[in-house]
């Protein structure tokens, strides 16, 4: 009774004793983790003990792909032992085949009754194991059949498997593909190039038939004592071959493969991982069932492009990687934002091209408009002068009478003086120029013409409008004076309107100093301004402009007359302004007006 009761006293601090040990895994690799393939393995188990942080992990790589033997093996079962005497092994993980053979032999003497999970066990080997008690772990499945079915979605119409790698019985991963190429590959022709050294390899591999696909399991050694990661080995070879390279396990993928159903070392890491925390949650190992991790179709977008593959003849559910993106698709944002720019300045361009269109239609009725007004103003300014120019078409039409009459009498008599003759003639012609001189001009002011440009000597054209108004100035009793710039002032403008404007200027001036008893004067100057353009004056001896009235004097319908229509002066600075100049009126310190406007000259 006392023993019992005892028991039951420290029963509770042992196992208090017991939960508060911290546990521990011991990691054991069948590679010296210098393959990319084990070391992902590796790297995916740490990711999710190292998550949970609760147990020491320890970590020893056997380096079965270049030693074994049962002396090796002796060696490292002794080196365990003495390691690990005085540690409390809670888990054992058994990475590889070799591996978890190992263990199996060995655990019943280092570390009695402790569950064992492994990783990385094809089903075929499981199978050929047995029942195994307190163990666990995840089962792989990469057959020879789809990476044949791999090799037929790369190669159209493949009739060739080249098997490239070391002999079968040095293979982990592969081992049983040796047993299965029988099946796989009914139908194919083989070319079996495994167990043979790296130099004979890269031979065969470089002048391989045109349907021919290479299945690569992996190269350890050449067979003379130099021994290769497989993926290293792999770059010698895709660098020698003229076919693609198919492959079964993830990290191959960047040295030089196509790709293929492959297993994915990091996953089956991580399942392992995830079985040990079940283990030490409490679970029992031969409790819980191995998971299963099948291989996927993975493929090498550059490979793809090289050897002309289309991702739709890939295996369903195929996942492509090292795409190089195109350039919208590395530079999405900044495409999308180049793309929307240019968007938005066509549809700014196309607005300007529109407004420059009604801008245009719109410049184009203006200016008809202007014409068809300065045309009235012409007609009406006509109407004001027509007694003189009834007079100026009088004279030379009266002389011609009198001359035409004079020879009549002159040819009567009995001897005619020819040279008397002679000179009526010339004189008749003379006075018939000028009438047609006249009515000329007149024809050409009152011609309704549109607006058009074409290079013009001002001088020339304002001599025109004096000459043109010479005759309603001497009826008006006032002197037209023109003191012209010497040379040409070279101009681009339409002659019709602006001789207008010089006309209604001057007629203008004349009708200012209608009051005047005498003194009536009207003086035009042109004159340079700089080397760009042209001054062009009116000057009168008027009373000049009402000083409240100088600012309107421009305005349409704005006159001073009693009969006046108001559209002179607004005309003459629409057609000034239509030619680029400006105009403007100011009164004289001396007395009368004066009115002055710029033209650009030509280039």
């Amino acid at each position: 009774m006392f023993i019992v009761g005892l028991f039951a006293l420290l029963l509770p601090a042992c196992l208090t004793a017991q939960e508060g040990r911290p546990h521990s895994v011991l990691v054991l690799d069948q590679s010296n983790l210098r393959g990319p393939f084990y070391y992902a393995l590796s790297a995916g188990l740490r990711e999710v003990l190292d998550a949970d942080g609760r147990f020491t992990t320890y970590s020893e790589n056997l380096d079965l792909t270049r030693f074994g033997g049962a002396a090796y093996e002796e060696v490292l079962k002794r080196y365990l032992k003495e390691k690990y005497r005085d540690r409390k092994i809670d888990v054992i993980v058994a990475n590889g085949p070799g591996t978890l053979e190992y263990t199996l032999r060995w655990r019943e003497e280092l570390w009695p009754g402790t569950p064992v999970v492994f990783a990385m066990l094809e089903a075929v080997q499981l199978a050929r194991l047995g029942w195994l008690a307190n163990v666990t772990g995840v089962v792989i499945r990469n057959s020879l059949a789809d990476a044949i079915t791999s090799a037929r979605a790369v190669v159209p119409a493949l009739d060739t498997i080249v098997l490239v790698g070391d002999s079968w019985d040095r293979q982990s991963l592969f081992r049983h593909w040796g047993d299965e190429i029988p099946a796989a590959t009914s139908g194919l022709k083989v070319i079996d190039l495994v167990g043979l050294k790296m130099a004979e390899i890269l031979k065969r591999v470089a002048d391989l038939p045109e349907r021919s696909a290479i299945v690569y399991s992996g190269v350890f050694s050449d067979g003379a004592g130099t021994y290769y990661p497989p993926a290293n080995a792999l770059r010698l070879i895709a660098e020698k071959a003229n076919r693609p390279i198919v492959v079964g396990a993830e990290p191959l993928l960047d040295a030089g493969a196509i790709g293929g159903h492959s297993l994915t070392g990091r996953d089956i890491g991580a399942d392992a991982g995830k079985l040990v925390l079940r283990i030490l949650g409490g679970e029992q190992a031969g409790d819980i069932p191995p998971i299963t991790r099948d291989s996927r179709p993975l493929f090498n977008w550059k490979q793809m492009q090289r050897w002309n593959v289309s991702e739709a003849s890939l295996p369903a559910g195929s996942e492509v990687r090292f795409h190089e993106p195109t350039f919208l698709e590395q530079y999405r944002w900044q495409s999308l934002a180049i793309v929307s720019a240019l968007l938005i300045q066509a549809g700014l361009i196309t607005f300007l091209l529109h407004e420059r269109h009604l801008r245009q239609h719109a410049e184009m009725e203006s200016n008809e408009r202007m014409t068809e007004l300065a045309h009235v103003n012409r007609q009406a300014t006509t109407g004001e002068l027509s007694s003189s120019i009834a007079h100026e078409l009088n004279q030379p039409l009266g002389s011609i009478l009198t001359n035409a009459e004079t020879a009549e009498l002159i040819l009567q008599s009995d001897n005619p003086d020819l040279g008397e003759i002679r000179e009526i003639l010339a004189d008749i012609k003379r006075d018939d120029q000028r009438a047609g001189e006249v009515i000329r001009r007149l024809r050409a002011f009152l011609k309704r013409t549109p607006f058009e440009t074409r290079d013009i000597d001002l001088n020339e054209i304002i001599g025109e409008v004096f000459k043109f108004l010479s005759v309603q100035a001497s009826a008006r009793n006032v002197a037209l004076y023109l003191q012209a710039a010497p040379g040409m002032l070279r101009i681009k403008g339409d002659p019709i309107q602006l001789q207008q404007v010089i006309l209604n200027l001057v007629v203008n001036a004349m009708d200012a100093m209608a009051v005047l008893p005498y003194g009536r004067t009207v003086i035009c100057r042109t004159e340079l301004n700089g080397g760009s353009s042209a001054v062009i004056s009116i000057v009168d001896s008027g009373p000049g402009i009402p000083a409240d009235k100088l600012a309107q004097v421009f305005d349409p319908f704005f006159t001073t007359k009693t009969q006046g229509m108001g559209i002179g002066l607004s005309i003459a600075r629409t057609i000034i302004l239509a030619h680029k100049g400006q105009i403007w009126a100011e009164n004289q310190s001396g007395g009368g007006a004066a009115f002055h406007f710029t033209l650009p000259l030509a280039a």
